[in-house]
């Protein structure tokens, strides 16, 4: 039985309109291939995000059980972050490791080679993490850690308020981005060593004045890419606490691991 006007049949119209979907999808791969801006494989059209499935599988989360305080991976006696974090630290997160696995590769697409794309995917993961239920009741708002002016000049961006800005829509708690600030000029923390970490980065952060009266009372989650001694999320969190904030969270998609964690081996 024919239906419609003319005696056209919905199903061969439906069916048209599938092969023509495809076939552009199909041209699109051709003319437009979307490379994994982890591993530079072809991602299949049926995959979103321009981070590979199969990099994303190679992403080795910190293993349980994790320390209620700091979120690092319990040792064989005690965690091994904890005595980094000052007393008004309420908690500490992060998603991955930054090695082994392919979350150092993610971090670097993000930081040093423009694919601001990648940020939302990386805030979706870091959304999952568990916390203490004071700080899910608590939280105030998302604070990145902000970086030199010439910096981001030269990058075009600042990757910590990619994801902060991305985690503020998650949590439903507004980003601030306008609360501190640089106030010199650091040197990259990558190639120091811990010591030299905390004395570059020693009184590097300062809070702007109009934003003391919104820190009074509030507990805050400072947002970075990657934390390794938590050095500068350390400097960060002084300041704001001087500043009048009551209490702070950290949270970062990338943890470097600390003297005798135990890594999976990943060929």
């Amino acid at each position: 039985m024919e239906s419609g006007e003319g005696g056209s049949r919905p199903g061969l119209t439906n069916r048209s309109r599938s092969l023509a979907v495809s076939s552009c999808r199909a041209l699109a791969d051709l003319l437009f291939p979307i490379c994994c801006v982890a591993c530079d494989r072809l991602i299949p059209h049926a995959e979103n995000g321009i981070v590979c499935g199969h990099c994303w599988s190679r992403v080795v989360e910190l293993p349980y059980p994790r320390c209620e305080r700091c979120g690092h991976p319990l040792g064989r006696y005690s965690c091994a972050w904890c005595d980094y974090l000052p007393p008004f630290v309420r908690a500490a997160r992060s998603f991955c490791w930054v090695s082994p696995g392919s979350g150092g590769k993610i971090v670097h697409a993000l930081k040093y080679s423009g694919w601001r794309l990648v940020a939302p995917s990386m805030a979706q993961r870091i959304a999952r993490l568990s916390w203490p239920d004071d700080v899910v009741v608590e939280r105030t708002a998302v604070i990145p850690v902000p970086l030199a002016r010439s910096r981001e000049r030269e990058r075009g961006y600042n990757q910590s308020e990619l994801i902060g800005t991305e985690l503020s829509r998650l949590w439903h708690i507004p980003v601030w981005t306008d609360v501190i600030e640089r106030s010199r000029a650091t040197r990259t923390q990558t190639e120091l060593t811990p010591g030299e970490r905390l004395s570059n980065v020693a009184g590097a952060f300062r809070v702007r004045d109009s934003a003391a009266r919104r820190l009074r009372g509030a507990h805050v989650m400072i947002v970075d890419d990657v934390a390794t001694t938590g050095a500068t999320l350390g400097a960060c969190a002084l300041a704001l606490f001087e500043a009048g904030t009551r209490i702070i969270s950290y949270v970062t998609f990338g943890r470097a691991a600390a003297h005798g964690d135990r890594l999976p081996l990943q060929e």
